[in-house]
Order: C-alpha cells, then structure tokens, then sequence
C-alpha cells in the first residue's frame, strides 16, 4: 500500500523483515519440536537459535537467481550458520512456513484492528449519547420522512459497529491456524507432532485438514470481513458528505486551520475525508472478490492465489486501519449545526406530520383510505403552493367536524416523534451515563 494510506504501525507489521522474522521463528520452532522427537541434536537447535540470522537485502540477491523466495530466504539464514544448518527447513515444505507465518501475521493484524474498532465504538458511544436530544430530519430516499435525532444516527452506527466488532472476531478464529503438514498435506516427511508444537508457540490452532496450503476460504472470509467493516465505514462517510451538502449543512467533517478545499475556490470545505473512506471501500471490495476466487486452486495446490494475496492481504488490513482511524477522526470532531437542522425540518411546511394526521383521522372514525387521500391531497396543495401543512388542514371543513384546533396542533409537536428515544438507547445499553 501507498504511504499515503498507511500508519506505520501496520507498515511495520507487513515490512519484509517482520515477514522474515516470523519465517524464521516457524523454522527455528520447528527445529525445537524435532529435538523433543529425537531427530535433532539438542545443540545443534540451540546454536540455531544463537546464530541464524538473515538479511533483506541478501534474501533478495540470492532470489535473483533462485527465483523462490523460500529458498532464497533459507540459503541466506543457512549462511550464518555452521554444519547445523542442515537441520534448516527439515521435512518442511515452503508453504508449511509461509501459510503459518501469514496467519501469525495476520492474527496480530487483527487485533490491532479490533483495538481500531474499540476506539471508534467508544466515539460512536460518546457522540449518541451527547446528540441523543437533538432533534433533525429523517429521510428517506433522500426526501423529508418524520424527524429524529442526530443521536439516533449515531446509536445505530454503534449498533452496527457492535456486530462488525463480532465479525472481525469470527474472521481471527477462522485465519489463526497453521499448517506444517507436508508436500500435500499427508505428514509423509513431518511427525504431526512438529505443526501442533510449532502452532501453539505461535499461538495458532493447527488446522485438521490441509493440502500443501491453508485452505483459502478462510482467507476469503477473512478479507469479506474486513470489506463488510468498511461498507458500514463507507455507509457513516456517505451520510456526513449528504448532510454537509451546503443547501444542508447540518453537519461538516472538521476542516483544519491551512486546510485547502480547492486550488481555484478558496471558499471551498469540500468532505474530503469522507470522499477517501467511500473510495478507499471500493478497494477493499475488489479485494474480497478477489480472496473469493482465490479459494479454487488445481488438485493440492498452485500458486495462483500467492501473487494476489500479496497484494490483497496487505492492503486489506493496512486500508482498513487507515480508514478507521480517519473516521474516528471525522466523527470525534464533526461540526454538527443544530439550527441548520431545524431550519431543514421547516422547509416541508409541516408535511411530515401527515401521518399523524391521517392516524387521528382514523380514531374519529374515517375509513382510512378516505382519510389518506384527504391528507394526500391536502398535502400536496401545501407542497405546491409553499403553504404551511396545518393551515390548510384547518381550512378544510370535514377536519373541524372531526377533531378540535388543539387536537389538530397536537398532530404537529415534535416532542411525539422523541417518544421513545430512551427506548432505543436502553436496547443498546447507551443510557447507562444517566
């Protein structure tokens, strides 16, 4: 991944030497278990552990003429070391090492991921219960439905948030495996002794079945998983870009001081922030199909599905933690514009009531679709002529007949619409503060 997108902590973990140096813990490992088994000199395993050693940048020298990187990275560490080498990569085959390593990698980048969507649960937590009362419009299809709260907003994003959170933690289960099996699979020239002691040193389950590799349905769930996460990320980016919208403005990504929004328009505060979550979840959707049609490979193996992970494993996680710590970011700082909202509500002249007035009419006794066509009706004078909702239900004789001015005044305060807010918070465990 671009630095651009990258924080260094996960560059860190996706570096070439952390890739070596996990390579190399699968292999000193290994070592160690053919000791308990009797087929290593205990001395010749401890003068391993002492002098292997590896270099990048000879691993890379010597792939030039291997052109496998396995051997090249097992012929650099063998060169730091004297006759014990010989006992390097014993009975293993490359991807008994590679296919473990990854999983130990990708087990850590998981839980720095699940430590990203702590944090950004905890903002989304804080804001719903700080926005709990602040009444905006609700919309559906983009058009003014019944008004809610900016808190509402927020309090399902945690929801939603919550079960990413179990999600991620299902995809770690699945991915923490290793496999130290053999050529196909079978431990002809392993003892499966070996995997189970080299997987719990690297706190991985061995898998119960494998071929020459992990099966790559686990991987397809893994980076699906992390694509889903960044679909709700996505999905939060979209509402903030619509209601920053300047005929809107109810609320505004932060915009820092000497931050540009165009080079031409220097009145510009473009949500730029919530543009790159929404672009970068397209990547991370690519690479789910792309893990889904790794999962189909010739008999007991081929490396079709090695150069794409490469990329796509990665990127994935290295996206994802970027995007997750903007949007903590967004939302931690976002400028949200109460009268701005209530301004929104006013623009439908009072439309939004019209089920509550269609209900009443009910309780009087009207049919209810002779009462749904009489509020559509009036609805759609008040629309077309900007005139307020109420003041042409008043008018209308058939509604004097059936409810009083102050029955009809009740249809229109906002404060029905909040009824049951703290009902909502309650289900979610978001009023324990109160």
């Amino acid at each position: 991944m671009i630095d651009r997108y990258t924080r260094p902590e996960m560059a860190k973990l996706w570096s070439p030497e952390n890739k070596f140096q996990k390579w190399l813990e699968v292999e000193l490992n290994a070592t160690d278990a053919w000791v308990k088994l009797g087929h290593v000199p205990e001395e010749a395993a401890k003068l391993m552990r002492e002098n292997a050693k590896f270099t990048v940048e000879r691993i890379d020298e010597i792939e030039q003429s291997t052109h496998h990187d396995v051997v090249a990275f097992t012929r650099c560490v063998a060169e730091s070391l004297g006759d014990e080498s010989k006992y390097l990569h014993f009975g293993l085959t490359s991807t008994d090492v590679v296919d473990t390593a990854l999983s130990a990698i990708l087990v850590e980048a998981t839980d720095m991921l699940g430590h990203d969507l702590e944090d950004l649960t905890q903002t989304l937590r804080d804001q719903a219960i700080r926005y709990k009362d602040v009444p905006m419009m609700g919309r559906t299809h983009g058009v003014h439905a019944e008004p809610i709260t900016l808190g509402l907003k927020f309090a399902l994003w945690y929801a939603d948030m919550g079960r990413n959170m179990k999600r991620l933690a299902q995809a770690r289960e699945m991915i923490a495996v290793g496999k130290l099996s053999g050529a196909v699979g079978t431990y002809a020239n392993i003892d499966p002794f070996v995997e189970q002691y080299v997987c719990k040193k690297m706190g991985l389950a061995p898998a119960p079945i494998s071929t020459q590799v992990l099966q790559r349905d686990r991987h397809a769930q893994y980076v699906s998983t992390l694509a889903v996460i960044g679909g709700t990320l996505e999905k939060i980016a979209t509402e903030v870009r619509a209601l920053q919208k300047t005929e809107m403005r109810e609320v505004e990504e932060p915009f820092s001081k000497g931050q540009k929004g165009s080079s031409a328009m220097p009145h510009k505060r473009n949500p730029v922030k919530s543009e790159q979550i929404c672009g970068l979840s397209r990547l991370l959707r690519g690479y789910a199909l792309t893990s889904l049609e790794d999962i189909a490979l010739w008999h007991e193996r081929d490396i079709s599905h090695s150069s794409a992970e490469r990329v796509i494993l990665a990127d994935a996680t290295t996206l994802l933690d970027y995007m997750i710590h903007q949007m903590i970011y967004i939302l931690g700082n976002l400028h949200v514009y109460p009268e701005n909202m209530m301004r929104s509500m006013s623009m439908s002249h009072g439309l939004v009531e019209a089920q509550r007035v269609l209900l009443r009419l009910v309780e009087k006794g009207m049919l209810r679709e002779d009462a749904y066509d009489m509020v559509q009706r009036m609805a759609m004078e008040s629309w077309a002529n900007s005139r307020p909702y109420r003041e042409i239900l008043w008018e209308d004789p058939k509604v004097r007949e059936l409810m009083t001015e102050a029955e009809l005044d009740s249809c229109f305060e906002l404060k029905t619409h909040l009824t049951h807010v703290d009902t909502i918070f309650r289900r979610l465990g978001l009023l324990e503060a109160y």
